[in-house]
């Protein structure tokens, strides 16, 4: 059988190769949101086998394993590491057609230089193959990171961590500027009872500032905003199944419920649940304008939505799915809302649900201007929109209402230090689509121009757009 990842993976003609060889690939990567552990890199010990690296956590490959029919006990169970990975290999051949087909192969060849297919016959192979490798210094965490021309990585912190592996990074001198991102998912919980309160008290540790209401905690929130600016810190993040509105509910409303959440009543916590998220949202993204950065909104998520299984193995098991929220009216409203107090920063929206793409398109219209190139952004195909047909479908919302030569590109949103290959995929799509438009006559026959729009897609804009 042939080897299929050959050289024009994606690119269907001489002129999308040159365009991909020419302009995209030599292009650094800057992966300004992903799920990496700092730990692990300031760390920087070495993977003990391939499942360690590439199956734990990975909620693509879990979901695709229960398709098949694979048992927990191999999936996030006390399976053994090379069991796991057998069990992987038996999936793998009939993942034809979706991403994880491409991109499992894409990560054997890149780093690992593996060239051939994963399945029953070959998995000892590779998996010991892999576990000699994983022992070298060129596989380190540091060193796989370096390999593919990562010049920016962002993490994915909360406000209560110390940042201290950011540090040591920066300290030992490591060529990758890892740089930590704001996300506060945890003060947002103001209907989880004691683990709440046991937050807030660990945000009071870090912060220094006594926290007994919604000032007060505005006043944590922002030390540690000062804090992570200080280390680096460029962008927040969220995620929310769509826009908070304050549902008629005042901030003196909201404020007085807080204080009795602190004080250990929790009867009204979950009916003002969207409000506080609401008027803490409104004063954190105040701060970040303020600090000049970039704010990130991901939308449209169905969290745990199998509720059993949420209960027998834990939240963040591969059991999310697509939400089908109302998100134009919010949106707007937010949005709207900051900016009339002139306090609203560059912000990227990413958008879960295909169904929405050119509402999010269009929105972004709304609110673009202050002499900022792009500076609401229709993020990059995310989750399960992450595929060819995904990407090309938000490319072509994106060219359609807005402008594709602003964009800022690619991320891997991963937890996987080998997940890099998603921006080669990326990249190759855009290149061939450009192509084909190219020698549709859709635009110019003009290589160096187009592939000028092309290295700005994929680097020059997130560079100059994180102030990089």
């Amino acid at each position: 059988m042939e080897y299929f990842l050959q050289n024009n993976f994606i690119l269907e003609s001489y002129l999308a190769e040159t365009l991909y060889f020419n302009f995209a690939a030599p292009q650094p990567i800057i992966d300004y949101h992903s799920h990496l552990s700092p730990h692990i890199l300031a760390e920087n010990q070495p993977f003990e086998n391939i499942t360690e690296l590439w199956l734990r956590g990975d909620h693509y490959k879990w979901r695709a394993m229960r398709a098949f029919g694979v048992e927990e006990h191999f999936i996030t169970g006390e399976a053994s590491p090379r069991e796991k990975f057998r069990k992987w290999a038996e999936v793998v051949p009939y993942t034809v057609r979706n991403p994880l087909f491409h991109w499992t192969h894409m990560e054997l060849k890149n780093p690992f230089g593996i060239k051939e297919l994963l399945n029953p016959d070959t998995a000892d192979r590779i998996y010991d193959q892999t576990l000699e490798q994983l022992q070298g210094e060129t596989f380190k965490p540091r060193a796989i990171v370096q390999h593919f021309n990562v010049k920016m990585q962002g993490t994915t912190d909360d406000p209560i961590d110390s940042l201290e592996d950011h540090q040591k990074l920066k300290e030992e001198g490591y060529s990758v500027n890892v740089l930590p991102s704001f996300r506060p998912d945890k003060v947002f919980a103001i209907d989880f009872g004691d683990r709440y309160r046991s937050y807030i008290k660990q945000l009071e540790l870090v912060s220094k500032v006594s926290i007994h209401n919604f000032e007060s905690l505005i006043a944590a929130l922002e030390k540690r905003i000062d804090y992570f600016h200080l280390a680096g810190c460029v962008s927040s993040d969220h995620s929310f199944p769509s826009m908070p509105v304050p549902h008629h509910f005042t901030i003196e409303e909201v404020d007085q419920v807080f204080q009795e959440v602190l004080q250990g009543d929790d009867t009204q916590a979950k009916k003002i649940h969207t409000s506080f998220t609401f008027y803490v949202l409104t004063e954190l993204c105040k701060l970040y304008h303020d600090k000049g950065w970039v704010q990130q909104f991901h939308l449209g998520a169905l969290r745990n939505g199998n509720i059993y299984k949420a209960k027998v193995l834990g939240t963040d098991k591969g059991y999310d799915s697509i939400g089908d929220y109302a998100q134009a009216q919010q949106l707007s409203f937010f949005l709207s809302h900051m900016d009339i107090q002139e306090r609203l920063a560059k912000t990227i929206i990413y958008n879960l649900n295909p169904s929405d793409n050119a509402l999010f398109a269009a929105m972004t219209g709304n609110f673009q201007g202050n002499s900022i190139k792009g500076k609401i952004q229709f993020g990059s195909a995310w989750w399960f929109s992450d595929h060819l047909d995904g990407m090309m479908q938000q490319l072509n919302e994106l060219s359609n209402v807005g402008l594709l030569s602003t964009f800022i590109g690619m991320l891997t949103d991963s937890r996987s230090f080998v997940s890099y290959s998603r921006h080669e995929y990326f990249r190759r799509l855009l290149c061939n689509l450009l192509a084909n438009d190219i020698k549709k006559g859709y635009i110019p026959y003009d290589v160096p121009f187009i592939g000028s729009i092309i290295e700005d897609i994929c680097y020059r804009n997130a560079k100059h757009y994180f102030n990089l």
